[in-house]
């Protein structure tokens, strides 16, 4: 009978170390894809108070259900949110190779003039836009370039999101026995995940939506050019909190006030500050208070990781990454406190 040449402690570590390793290659198998995964995580949450009124409430069948709300968030959701975000990177494509950056700069210099400060170099400002649009446009999909990819996170998302729900008591029983948390921790991660996807998708996805129809209103009662594209562009800037929407309409009312045309620049800023800047505001106050509050720094550099990582859908998953690290810190915290402190073996005087 052969032995292990391993000890129980030694086996022991080992196992973890090749879950570890075969939990990364499965990681890194996965790319870019992981994003379906995240995705349905996401929906899980948005769409689980209706599919427990309809399965437990109305006593529908679970696949029927799933199905029902899985319909629901591709025709309502998916499709037009992804229509939106091609519509984007198709403008920004064009604006990236059409951009005539000699007007733009005399724009800047005629600005210059006005106020009697240069700050501009042509060379520095055209390589700026230049870098601006190709970054953007790095970072949100693009059918043309990857419609397979596009199809197999959807697909993996829908896939996922369909056993959630038709597997929700063998899904939820696994997520507590193979997590490495207590009870008291799995509550709090899951407390944050409500709070977080609810302030970042149905609140933020609220409050964006409302700004993007008062930005497009105002950038075309104003006649600013192509005012229903600088619209959709407000949608996704006022997921960045504090800068929002003024990354849009502020820059329109500069180049109004430099071309010329004061009444019209003075009357985006003030309109932009007093309407559009205090119906965020109250939206979020308002908001908070029914659907959770996130701290807007936590938002701030959750978006600015998310979206370097995941792209277009960091804008909430970086949240979420984020509000759970501070969460995991709160639980090492919690746990070192009440830990015993090792017995004082040093000798008395």
């Amino acid at each position: 009978m052969s032995h292990s040449i391993y000890t129980p402690r030694q086996q022991y570590v080992l196992l973890i170390v090749c879950l570890l390793v075969l939990a990364g290659l499965v990681l890194f198998g996965l790319g870019s894809y992981i994003t379906g995964l995240f995705g349905a995580g996401i929906l899980y949450v948005v769409l689980r108070p209706w599919w427990a009124a309809l399965v437990h409430r109305r006593h529908w069948n679970r696949q029927l259900a799933s199905a029902t709300l899985l319909t629901f968030a591709l025709v309502v959701i998916i499709l037009p949110f992804t229509a939106l975000t091609l519509m984007l990177v198709n403008r920004l494509q064009f604006y990236a190779v059409h951009t005539d950056t000699t007007q733009l700069m005399a724009v800047l210099h005629a600005f210059e003039r006005r106020i009697g400060v240069s700050f501009t170099a042509d060379q520095n400002v055209q390589t700026l836009i230049r870098q601006g649009l190709g970054w953007l446009s790095q970072r949100l999909p693009s059918l043309a370039s990857g419609l397979l990819h596009f199809v197999i996170v959807i697909g993996l998302m829908l896939f996922t999101l369909y056993f959630m729900f038709v597997q929700e008591e063998g899904f939820l029983h696994g997520l507590r026995r193979y997590l490495p948390f207590r009870d008291a921790t799995l509550r709090e991660l899951g407390e944050a995940l409500r709070n977080n996807v609810h302030a970042n998708v149905l609140g933020q996805a609220l409050i964006s939506l409302v700004q993007a129809i008062l930005t497009g209103l105002l950038l075309w009662v104003f006649k600013v050019p192509d005012a229903l594209f600088w619209g959709m562009v407000s949608f996704f800037m006022a997921f960045i909190p504090v800068l929002g929407t003024p990354l849009v309409w502020g820059p329109a009312a500069l180049v109004k006030l430099a071309q010329g045309h004061t009444g019209q620049g003075v009357g985006i800023l003030l309109l932009g500050l007093v309407v559009v800047m205090n119906i965020d505001n109250l939206l979020r106050i308002v908001l908070a208070r029914r659907i959770g509050d996130i701290h807007p720094l936590v938002t701030l550099v959750g978006v600015i990781l998310g979206v370097e990582i995941f792209g277009i859908l960091g804008l909430v998953i970086g949240p979420l990454l984020l509000s759970y690290f501070m969460v995991l810190m709160r639980v090492f915290e919690r746990e070192n406190r009440h830990r015993p402190a090792p017995a004082d073996t040093a000798a008395q005087p």
